[in-house]
């Protein structure tokens, strides 16, 4: 166990930094270190339990800033740490194990290199096979054949340029992404300075987050790990779906503990109705869109702000907020392979074929990462009014790959995920599922109720 006398961690220092935290309570996070967990070249373990420690401080510090006390000391568990970064692998549904990646997801072979597709999503699949000429219901080889005819940077762009999802694998040093110029965290306070209308107190309560209203406009891993952390902590949070978007629903089931999820068409005038009337008693809205694919609809981080100055609004994106690849879409698996990390963690005698993060570890970090910057966002907002943060896959990508430094990961108890794993009814069948890793004075907590089906609830505040 790391003491809280010792020197901080380096990278929940930096993490704690980057949020805007307090360097004098980096002392109240300690660890209990374990052997074996997320093992990889790169420094995931460390960056692992950093993004848990700074969010379980975040949470501390509300809740004492709600309750007028001391900010108590938080003690992780990097077991549990280890369990909940791989939660979509350990989920079993009435016994039943996911598919994490689809048939046409992955690693192929190109004229000149390697290429990484995602296909997980129907459309996704759709336009892979279309941008390269293939026919619909192509499978697994006739896709190989036809990437390993072309250069791995004309896959990328002719895929692109058809609306899918593939990029080239890149040397260390290598990547199109400007990694140099990425922040962990961008936030900026729209109060200072200006008088503003304060936002609607928070009381004491038994949990930080309690009685915070958050509208989740997030899909697939980083932003529901947020939006579910939110709701651990007592929030009250409402997903919001297009009808028309389909979500997969394994990860739903993995992501959606303590959620509430509707369906709201925002291009329809009564949904867009509906919409504001939720926003209207928000503290916070998370999105997990490309910059700028919500504009349309009222919900850009300044036009938001203008209207309900009292708002956190919290961002977050795959390749950063500028820059030439901004506007893509794009997913963990593709950010490692397009910033050299799968070269990185390739395995010694594979032939050259890339390798992978022992766990969606982009996606993970930063979605606590994301919950921590809006912990501190309300634990702020009261002098200072609401706030815009945003994160990015890549800027947590840079931080892995350069800001980073290895630990020692051989003076803790052998690695266990039994202990942080536990079982549920719900609505989608029996849920085996990874508990929380993170930690309060009190223990560890677990989600107030089970993800019930997708677009299921009512579009309003409980």
């Amino acid at each position: 166990m790391t003491r809280s006398d010792a020197p901080p961690d380096p990278a929940t220092a930096h993490a704690w930094t980057a949020l805007g935290g307090d360097p004098a309570l980096l002392g109240n996070v300690a660890y209990r270190a374990v052997s074996g967990g997320l093992p990889a070249r790169l420094p995931v373990a460390e960056l692992a339990r950093a993004t848990v420690g700074v969010c379980s401080l975040a949470a501390a510090e509300l809740g004492a800033r709600r309750s007028g006390g001391a900010v108590p000391e938080v003690r992780v568990d990097e077991g549990a740490v280890a369990t909940a970064f791989v939660s979509e692998r350990h989920l079993r549904i009435d016994g039943r194990k996911p598919t994490n990646f689809a048939p046409l997801s992955g690693f192929w072979r190109a004229a000149d290199g390697w290429v990484r597709t995602h296909a997980n999503y129907p459309h996704h699949r759709a336009r892979l096979l279309a941008a390269l000429g293939l026919p619909g219901d192509s499978g697994p080889d006739e896709l190989a054949a036809a990437l390993a005819a072309r250069p791995a940077r004309a896959i990328q762009e002719t895929v692109y340029a058809g609306g899918g999802l593939a990029v080239a694998v890149a040397e260390p040093g290598g990547s199109e992404i400007p990694l140099g110029g990425l922040p962990l965290v961008e936030s900026r306070r729209i109060g200072e300075g200006a008088p503003r209308p304060l936002p609607r107190p928070l009381p004491e309560a038994a949990l930080p987050a309690s009685g915070v209203r958050v509208l989740d406009l997030t899909r697939v891993i980083a932003g529901p790990v947020a939006t579910r952390t939110l709701a651990l902590l007592g929030a009250d949070v409402l997903r919001i779906d297009s009808p028309g978007l389909p979500e997969d629903p394994d990860a739903h089931a993995d992501t959606g503990f303590g959620k509430r999820s509707a369906a709201l068409d925002l291009g329809a005038p009564e949904g867009r109705r509906t919409f504001e009337t939720l926003l209207a008693d928000a503290d916070v809205v998370v999105t997990g869109y490309r910059p700028g694919a919500l504009d349309r609809f009222g919900l850009a981080p300044d036009a938001l702000l203008e209207r309900h100055p009292g708002l956190i609004v919290a961002q977050l994106c795959a390749w950063g907020w500028s820059g030439p690849w901004a506007g893509r879409r794009g997913f963990d698996s593709l950010v490692q392979a397009a910033t050299g990390i799968a070269v990185v963690e390739a395995k010694a005698g594979a032939d050259g074929h890339p390798g992978v993060l022992p766990a969606q570890a982009l996606d993970h970090g930063t979605g606590y990462l994301l919950a921590a910057g809006v912990l501190r966002g309300l634990t702020e907002r009261q002098e200072v009014g609401g706030g815009h943060l945003r994160l990015s896959l890549a800027g947590t990508a840079s931080w892995l790959l350069r800001g980073i430094a290895p630990a020692r990961r051989d003076d803790g108890s052998a690695y266990d995920a039994a202990p942080w794993l536990a079982e549920t009814g719900s609505g989608l069948g029996v849920l085996r599922y990874a508990r929380s890793p993170i930690a309060t004075p009190d223990g560890p907590l677990d989600w107030a109720r089970p993800p019930g089906r997708l677009g299921a609830d009512a579009p309003r505040w409980l």
